[in-house]
């Protein structure tokens, strides 16, 4: 495990651990369980991230907050084959971006002492900072507010009316590295989570939403399977700088149907304004689940809507007998690529003719020329004159 600052890590109070996997919530849970190992002050913040205060926990310990992070890395890559990326700061902002700028296997440390957090905030550009959406980035931008020293040497009145008095407050504070949140411990609500690896950074804003597609399926089939229903979505995409954004947004009606799922999922990824932004991986998380039985259902006069949700009740049929990939949306279809046993088969054992029966028998099966008219019957003309 390396360290990326080249300074000794100081004894910090804030861990955000980054961790890089494609899996199910059960690996996550697993992960969670080793981290509470080092401290009880854990903060989940699924699918991929968790934040700890470990001020209590380095005497116990007896190692830096240096220690316990590469502790923490060597066994999540032993036991469970999962790197991580780990950022050192004295607040959870900090914590963030030192995280973010992290590889895998690797760990940044920002020290406590103002110069030096102030060296690690000031080149890095305002968009960086926990807080700052592509919005509020294009805003600041149109001021010539475009690193995060500018924002920090702005005046606070300046920023208060560029942005609003609680929003200018905020990230004016946390620009010169104030950020008072205590780290809370928190357990993640009960969810299922999904998470696409794209191959190689994606532009294509299509790749995106065929990906939300596919896991907006997935989520769906598991959600029915295991009688449940999403209250809210959640939905995280990862960049190739290694920084993330995260959104969340309420269902109108908790929902398994995979069109409500898609439909909130493409509403979130709209608005976050994405221009040829390369993105690695998006991850869908169905949050606040309860029983599908309990959940009050509109009454709706429209016939398409039952007629979706029989049609959708009869592919899970389907997917359940034939395998997951037996039915998929037109759009998720690969051109030329077959599920059917028989056209796997015919195409590993194509037919072998052995000597002059078999060319004979090859040759009449594979004739394609006009067939020639049966001469018709003295008996079929009495029949039709008749």
């Amino acid at each position: 495990m390396s360290e990326q600052t080249g300074r000794e890590a100081p004894a910090s109070t804030v861990l955000r651990v980054h961790f890089h996997f494609s899996g199910e919530g059960e690996v996550y849970e697993r992960l969670l369980a080793l981290l509470h190992e080092a401290t009880p002050r854990v903060h989940a913040l699924p699918p991929f991230a968790a934040e700890l205060d470990v001020s209590g926990a380095l005497r116990y310990h007896d190692t830096d907050a240096a220690g316990l992070a590469a502790m923490i890395q060597l066994r999540a890559a032993g036991l469970h084959g999962v790197s991580s990326s780990v950022g050192i700061a004295p607040t959870r902002s900090l914590a963030l971006m030192a995280a973010d700028r992290t590889a895998p296997g690797c760990i940044t440390t920002v020290g406590p002492d103002p110069e030096t957090v102030q060296e690690f905030l000031r080149p890095c550009k305002v968009g960086a900072l926990p807080g700052v959406g592509p919005a509020v980035a294009r805003t600041l931008a149109r001021y010539g507010l475009h690193t995060i020293g500018a924002l920090a040497d702005a005046s606070l009145l300046t920023v208060q009316r560029i942005l609003g008095a609680a929003t200018g407050r905020l990230l004016h504070e946390r620009a010169r590295g104030i950020d008072p949140r205590p780290v809370e411990p928190h357990e993640p609500a009960r969810s299922l989570s999904a998470s696409h690896a794209c191959p190689r950074d994606e532009l294509d804003a299509l790749a995106h939403r065929n990906a939300l597609l596919a896991l907006a399926e997935g989520l769906g089939q598991r959600l029915r399977t295991t009688g449940d229903a999403a209250a809210a979505l959640s939905l995280q995409v990862r960049y190739a700088d290694r920084s993330t954004t995260t959104r969340s947004r309420a269902l109108s009606v908790p929902s398994n149907h995979t069109p409500a799922l898609t439909a909130t999922a493409y509403e979130m990824y709209d608005r976050l304004g994405l221009q040829r932004a390369r993105v690695r991986t998006l991850a869908l998380r169905a949050e606040s689940l309860q029983p599908a039985d309990t959940v009050a259902h509109q009454l709706s006069l429209d016939p398409q809507d039952d007629r979706a949700h029989a049609a959708e009740a009869a592919a899970d049929r389907v997917r359940a007998r034939f395998g997951p990939a037996a039915l998929t949306a037109a759009s998720l279809a690969v051109p030329g690529r077959t599920t059917s046993p028989r056209d796997r088969a015919a195409s590993r054992h194509p037919m072998r003719t052995q000597g002059p029966a078999g060319a004979g028998l090859s040759e009449a099966a594979h004739s394609v020329g006009p067939r020639t008219p049966r001469p018709e019957t003295p008996l079929a003309h009495r029949s039709r004159d008749q």
